[in-house]
């Protein structure tokens, strides 16, 4: 059994290390978002981009990047959601980061913190289909074009959607864990030089994973307010 830092808080075992973790980078992420918000400054200053490497700069780069994301899964409405899915990704990105520091275990390799994050989504997007739709309409996107299938259309779409959140968190889980067990191991057998090739693909594997999360997210909102079923 690992040693880790949240350890050291009174009260908190080994089986409760990923709510400490997430805690704690629940904290540090609101600290880091409201320290970026203040570097954005008021009316002309919040318009142009930053000059230089900087936390405003490091922001802009990912709000950026999801809203590209966003317009290019979603659409014209992609834009609507652009605060929460940059929210959701760096939120993940964070938490898979605290697991590159020696000694901290990430919430997001432990499946009751990922399956957390899959039942989030699943209500976020089946709650914009209904709201995008009404209840009528979002329904009948679980029956198929085919009315004669539609009853075994609506089972077959009902049981992927609810199977949904377990395929998000497990994905998410399974992959960090693994990536910080290697990292680990190399760690505990040459903690210097050796481990650097693998710091570099875990930093690698944090991007990606938060990537992919918010990716597949981003597909379900599509596809729960569309309008051409």
């Amino acid at each position: 059994m690992s040693f880790n830092w949240t350890q050291l808080v009174p009260g908190v075992g080994h089986e409760y290390a990923h709510v400490a973790t997430l805690g704690i980078a629940t904290v540090a992420a609101v600290g880091i978002g409201a320290a970026a918000r203040a570097s954005l400054g008021k009316g002309e200053a919040a318009v142009l981009p930053a000059s230089k490497f900087s936390l405003r700069g490091i922001f802009e780069l990912l709000t950026e990047m999801t809203s590209g994301l966003a317009d290019m899964v979603i659409g014209e409405h992609g834009k609507h959601y652009i605060p929460f899915f940059a929210s959701v990704f760096f939120f993940i990105l964070f938490n898979n980061l605290l697991g590159m520091i020696p000694g901290m275990t990430p919430a997001t390799e432990n499946m009751n913190t990922t399956f957390g994050f899959g039942v989030l989504m699943f209500l976020f997007y089946n709650f914009q289909g209904v709201k995008e739709n009404g209840p009528i309409a979002y329904l009948k996107h679980f029956m198929g074009p085919v009315i004669f299938l539609a009853p075994l259309m609506f089972v077959i779409e009902i049981v992927s959607h609810i199977v949904r959140p377990f395929s998000l968190g497990l994905r998410l889980a399974n992959v960090m864990m693994g990536d910080h067990t290697v990292l680990s191991v190399f760690l505990d057998l040459v903690p210097i030089g050796v481990p650097i090739p693998f710091y570099m693909m875990g930093l690698f594997v944090c991007f990606v994973q938060a990537f992919v999360f918010t990716l597949l997210s981003m597909v379900y909102v599509a596809f729960a307010i569309a309008h051409d079923h």
